[in-house]
C-alpha cells in the first residue's frame, strides 16, 4: 500500500483552486501518449469520457484530496480539461456522488 502523500509528492493543496468534487473532467485522446506516472495515467485513461473528481476517487480507491492534487497538476500541464457546466447540479449527479463516497 502506498501512502496518499507519496502520490502527491507530499502536497496537500492543489496548484489550482476551484476544482470541486463534482467538477466534470475530460482528457483528449492525445493525452494518452504523454509520459505520465501511475495514477496520473489512470486518470487520463478514465477521463476519456467525462468524469467527476468523486468518480475518479472511487475508481482509483484514493482520497478525494489526493485526486484533486493530481488532477490540478494534469490540468496545469494541459492533459485534462475542466468542463464547466452552467446552472445547478442535477439530483442524479448528487446521488451518484453520494453513492461513490459511500463506496469508499
Amino acid at each position: 500500500m502506498v501512502r496518499p502523500f507519496m502520490l502527491t509528492g507530499g502536497r496537500t493543496q492543489p496548484v489550482q483552486d476551484g476544482i470541486r468534487i463534482e467538477t466534470q473532467l475530460h482528457a483528449a485522446p492525445a493525452a494518452l501518449s504523454a509520459p505520465l506516472r501511475f495514477e496520473a495515467r489512470r486518470i487520463v485513461e478514465l477521463c476519456q469520457i467525462p468524469r467527476s473528481i468523486a468518480d475518479l476517487s472511487s475508481a482509483l480507491g484514493v482520497p478525494v484530496g489526493v485526486v484533486r492534487v493530481i488532477v490540478a497538476d494534469l490540468v496545469a500541464e494541459g492533459h485534462v480539461l475542466v468542463g464547466h457546466e452552467p446552472g445547478e447540479i442535477s439530483t442524479a449527479l448528487i446521488e451518484r456522488i453520494r453513492d461513490r463516497f459511500r463506496a469508499l
